[in-house]
């Protein structure tokens, strides 16, 4: 029944209510959760972050995938604006967002170890944002780990009204939720209220509901490690409007389950089995064939 599912929405309000920074009473009721002091917790958080933090320097070795269709673009990125020479589009924060999530999707598909924040398919977002702010804004590292309590309350209520599965959802549900989580962290992380924190979360899982889970070859490597670049870019633009006083018409709670309701819709073919979209173009399938030998 939904009146049993997490409401966001709902977490928004109490802390509203008790005049709370957002991720303060996300770090109080997880601590009370799992049995364990706030600094416990936050130790916890640290932890993860150095795995994540290993897993974008993995990525930037440039080692080719298993299967060979990824590795190398981190870096290849990375070199290209380094030199003075070449132009960046997009500045620097962006630019070092785009590196890290290629890097982490590429470690992820080189069978490096990966934090899967919501999964592995799209675990390069959540690090590629905290880390690029962190870089181009100079937080400190326990910031960070406040950010990612955050970043996981709202992957749990993702998870309890809807799904984190591409398997059930599509890649809305992975590299959407992924967003999600990380365009609310970085308002809180920055300073945002709790309502903005919600809306941020909410605008970027409505410019990225409907997004199909179609893996080249059933490997999650094209259009995957890209992929997450583009949520990673999409989770930092939310949280850029929601901090400006931009707010989403739908509230975040009903954003979510329209997400359960569309991936309940999608077809099979479109959620992660190879069977449709990018994955059952002519060169995706000459892929399968010339990897698996499939028909």
């Amino acid at each position: 029944m939904l009146e049993d599912k997490l409401s966001l929405q709902s977490l928004i309000e109490t802390a509203q209510n008790k005049n709370m920074r957002f991720g303060d009473l996300c770090i109080e009721l997880q601590a009370a959760e799992m049995g364990i002091t706030k600094e416990q917790l936050l130790t916890k958080m640290i932890s993860i972050l150095e795995v994540m933090e290993s897993s974008i320097e993995h990525g930037l070795m440039g080692e080719k995938s298993k299967g060979g269709l990824v590795g190398g673009d981190a870096k290849k990125m990375r070199d290209y604006i380094a030199a003075e020479k070449n132009v960046c589009l997009v500045g620097n924060l962006i630019a070092d967002t785009i590196i890290m999530a290629i890097a982490v999707g590429e470690a992820n598909a080189g069978m490096g170890k990966i934090v899967a924040a919501p999964t592995a398919g799209s675990s390069g977002v959540l690090p590629a944002v905290l880390f690029s702010l962190a870089k181009n804004n100079n937080v400190a590292r326990l910031n960070l780990a406040q950010a990612l309590v955050v970043a996981g309350v709202i992957g749990m209520v993702i998870a309890s009204r809807a799904t984190l599965s591409g398997a059930e959802g599509g890649c809305q549900a992975e590299c959407g939720a992924a967003a999600a989580m990380a365009a609310g962290a970085a308002v809180d992380l920055l300073g945002g209220s709790p309502t903005e924190v919600g809306h941020a979360a909410a605008i970027t899982l409505k410019n990225m509901l409907g997004l199909v889970c179609d893996p080249v070859a059933g490997l999650v490597e094209v259009p995957c490690v890209k992929r997450n670049s583009g949520a990673a870019v999409q989770a930092l633009a939310a949280a850029q409007m929601s901090l400006a006083g931009i707010i989403s018409v739908i509230p975040v709670d009903e954003v979510i389950d329209s997400m359960a309701s569309v991936g309940s819709a999608m077809h099979c073919s479109l959620k992660e089995t190879a069977q449709g979209g990018l994955a059952a173009t002519p060169t995706a399938l000459n892929w399968a064939q010339k990897l698996f030998g499939n028909p």
